[in-house]
């Protein structure tokens, strides 16, 4: 493979990555808001250990997907 065929690889899998993970964060913030009007709530309540769960998962998950190019 020369330079500019990985070039080209390296940016569709950053481009790639980069909306995935808009598109995720978006359409979580939106379960998050429409979870708070259907609870009453002006603002979403979020505490710190749901946070950190959630922190936790993720980075699993994307040590997961890492892991996949390593074979």
């Amino acid at each position: 493979m020369d330079e500019i065929e990985f070039e080209n690889w390296k940016k569709k899998v950053l481009i790639t990555g980069g909306v995935t993970g808009v598109a995720i964060g978006l359409l979580t913030a939106f379960m998050l808001v429409r979870s708070a009007e259907k609870s009453g709530h002006q603002t979403p309540e979020v505490r710190p250990t749901d946070l950190l769960g959630t922190a936790i998962a993720i980075i699993g998950v994307v040590r997961g997907i890492a892991s996949l190019g390593n074979d």
